[in-house]
């Protein structure tokens, strides 16, 4: 069957899936095929996602990149699901009667001349294969439909010449907001779509280095085809999890993608089914004599669907496994060594003068194009450089703390061990950073003093800020001294290897208390005057514990932030923002960020947009978004259903309850008001609401076993209504309707001493 009918059925079948849409959820992007584009280009794209319906315009981070819609698919409805049916059955029987040969599909029906809907298909014109195609894809046991990717929407995308190279994020605009960010990339080689069926032939690539795009289906396997001389290194570096992080309904959480290389003859010349412990595959292969090559991908178990999209790009390409040193002091561009393969220079000099402290993926100067990007880190204090022999407490490597050591584990066993003076009941920090950033050493930390005591020792340190690691591996300890002397920090990697690659930044200073903020979501749309609920992380670090109050940049004007400090001791809390009566129609970048006193220091963090997003039915991460991006909701001004009119934080002690005031703007308040609390802490619960003159007076109550004093955090409230329930004619049905009326501003609250 050709691509394009193949590619129409697929939408089809997705269509058939679901038989519709909830109003009022979020607009979500489950996957874009293809993910991405060459500079320079105009091209095609689909969103898949869910909650679609009204998109006007999409907005692409950065510059350079025009998107325009072009079409919104839709699921069917079940009267169209047995329409489709019946008009197959139909068509089959006319054409056994006629005992003719089927023929291909005329011209005129081809699928880019079919409705973007698929709901006016003439089945009269289609023959007994495509038929049999059709009915194959509809009732496959093996396909998993599902309605978070059911809708589709295709997108023209423009892409500039002069356009940066790298990942964009893109979101669309709809009627009911903004969706998520998801990736879209920008390369500078040509693109090869594959091309079904190409399980036996496969898809040919006619030049390298290209851009080779793909969606794998439930056992499906999509090969390429291409030709390659002798002693070319060739390498085919696979995107899969970094285009959707995360899959929520899938295990292990993510397209699992396999590389197989063979020659013309079928031979099996190299298999891949990771890079080290990222789970996007890259392979490297000399070839060995001129001719045809072949690249196979599949999902690792042969799972599939149509987000388990790819893009591999293949050639003779630059790709450094690892750069050393893996980071610098602030202010300094250093000096690293490369290793990898078709690399045209040994030592590159990175940019990193005007970065400030923190983790970098930076591109290495002189590789030229399609050269991976690099992760290293900059901080504070003064750097050094590991020396050999230190593999032991007797031939220690002596340091003066604070300091930053960038060492390597040389060789399979290799432990590296520094050694320090400390005082009695001084406090002592370490950490290091390998596998954050992209080194394969899973590190062991471990303190001892001068007689080989152990002090303290941890093997992996899980960081919610490294929002797209699985496997923690990094280590990170703190610890008291016992007494003055001397001490020592061993550094080394549990599973025992080593080599070239393998190198890490291990921090050894006194405790740095700080923190970090993640806000999410990262996309908000609300109306004029509405209020939604956000959530804020604070990550926090060597044992700061205070509190972090948080701010909205002037950028913005009219915005109102409530419950706007995170309490001592709290780690997450929700948090609302209230919208002015006007405030510009366009998508605009909103941003947010936390003042904390540390010791004498004014500390200032921005907060991280991100997306919480959930792996494999069970985890959670936090995967950081470039911006916050707020818009208008085309409404009526939208009065907040009540405002609070009562002293904060509200106190009350366990067992206890306190009575609340609250102002509408309406001119009355529903008589059957409910408020339900959002994110309230168990044992916090509303016990009554009195509607009143002007307002409603709302008691909260606290249990007493299951609250205690001194607990803190923001209550959010959800306000509804009831209506009377109608018919299709317009009568009353004498049930009733629950009716949300919006958000109540945070409320902060303080359990106190009876």
């Amino acid at each position: 069957m050709k691509r394009h009918l193949r590619g129409g059925l697929i939408m089809l079948l997705a269509c058939l899936a679901v038989t519709g849409m909830r109003a009022g959820n979020s607009a979500h992007i489950g996957y874009l095929y293809p993910a991405g584009g060459l500079k320079g280009t105009t091209f095609e794209i689909t969103a898949g996602g869910q909650y679609l319906k009204g998109a006007t315009n999409a907005f692409v981070s950065g510059s350079g990149v025009e998107v325009s819609i072009l079409s919104h698919i839709m699921p069917l409805t079940n009267q169209e699901r047995q329409k489709i049916r019946e008009g197959m059955r139909e068509q089959q029987k006319a054409l056994k009667d006629k005992k003719s040969s089927p023929q291909k599909m005329p011209k005129s029906m081809q699928m880019e001349d079919w409705p973007d809907d698929l709901r006016d298909l003439d089945f009269s014109k289609l023959g007994l294969a495509d038929l049999s195609a059709v009915k194959k894809m509809l009732y496959d046991p093996k396909r998993q439909p599902n309605a978070q990717i059911a809708e589709m929407v295709k997108l023209s995308v423009s892409i500039a010449a002069d356009a940066a190279l790298g990942t964009r994020e893109i979101r669309l605009l709809t009627r009911n907001g903004l969706s998520n960010p998801i990736a879209l990339n920008v390369d500078p080689f040509q693109e090869c779509h594959e091309r079904e069926p190409n399980e036996k032939e496969g898809t040919n690539v006619r030049t390298l280095p290209a851009v080779l795009n793909g969606q794998v289906m439930p056992g499906d396997v999509d090969k390429f085809r291409f030709r390659a001389k002798k002693g070319q290194k060739i390498v085919a570096s696979v995107r899969a999890r970094s285009l959707i992080p995360y899959l929520a309904d899938a295990v292990p959480g993510w397209f699992q993608a396999v590389l197989v290389l063979h020659d013309a003859e079928g031979k099996e010349l190299a298999f891949v089914d990771d890079y080290r412990f990222d789970p996007d595959p890259v392979l490297r292969y000399e070839i060995q004599k001129d001719g045809e090559y072949e690249l196979l991908i599949r999902d690792s178990i042969y799972r599939g669907r149509e987000d388990f999209v790819y893009r591999i790009v293949l050639g003779q390409l630059p790709f450094v496994e690892s750069i050393f040193p893996l980071g610098a002091r602030v202010g300094e561009s250093p000096r690293v060594a490369l290793h990898g393969w078709n690399l045209p220079v040994s030592h590159a000099v990175l940019n990193l003068k005007k970065r400030g402290a923190g983790f970098h993926n930076v591109q290495v100067p002189k590789l030229g194009r399609g050269a991976n990007r690099v992760a290293c880190a900059l901080d504070t204090f003064k750097e050094l450089m590991e020396r050999e022999p230190n593999n032991s407490s007797r031939v220690a490597q002596s340091v003066t703390l604070p300091l930053t050591v960038n060492g390597r584990i040389g060789s399979p066993g290799d432990s590296d061990v520094f050694s320090f003076e400390g005082r009695k009941g001084q406090k002592v920090s370490a950490e290091v950073l390998a596998r954050r950033l992209n080194s394969p050493v899973d590190s062991i930390l471990k303190l001892t003093d001068a007689k080989g005591n152990e002090i303290a020792v941890n093997d992996d340190y899980k960081d919610p800020a490294a929002g797209l690691t699985t496997h923690h591996a990094d280590s990170r300890l703190m610890a008291t001294l016992p007494a003055t002397g001397r001490y020592y920090v061993h550094m080394g990697d549990t599973q025992g290897d080593g080599g070239v690659t393998h190198g890490y930044r291990l921090r050894i200073s006194w405790p740095r208390p700080d923190f970090k903020l993640r806000l999410v979501p990262s996309s908000i749309s609300l109306h004029s005057g509405e209020t939604v609920k956000l959530s804020v992380v604070a990550i926090r670090r060597d044992g700061f514990d205070g509190d972090i109050d948080l701010a909205l940049e002037k950028t913005v004007p009219g915005f109102i932030l409530s419950g706007s400090r995170i309490p001592a001791g709290s780690d997450r809390i929700p948090v609302t923002l209230t919208a002015p009566r006007d405030f510009p129609s366009d998508p605009m970048p909103l941003r947010m960020f936390g003042l904390a006193t540390i010791g004498d220091r004014k500390v200032k963090r921005p907060a991280v947009p991100a997306e919480d997003m959930m792996q494999a039915f069970l985890w959670r991460h936090l995967v950081p978004a470039e911006q916050l991006m707020i818009t208008h909701l085309p409404r009526k001004w939208k009065r907040p259903p009540l405002k609070l009119d009562s002293d904060v934080p509200v106190e009350l002690a366990p067992g206890g309850t306190v009575e609340i005031a609250f102002r509408s703007a309406a001119r009355h308040v529903e008589k059957n008001l409910e408020l339900d609390a959002s994110d309230a802490p168990e044992g916090l619960t509303v016990k009554a609401v009195k509607p009143v003159a002007g307002g409603a007076d709302v008691v909260l109550e606290a249990d007493a076993q299951k609250l205690k004093p001194g607990e803190q955090g923001n209550l959010v409230l959800e306000a509804f209504g009831w209506r009377e329930a109608k018919d299709k004619q317009g009568k009353v049905t004498g049930k009733k309707r629950r009716i949300p009326l919006g958000t109540v501003p945070a409320i902060p609250y303080k359990i106190t001493a009876k």
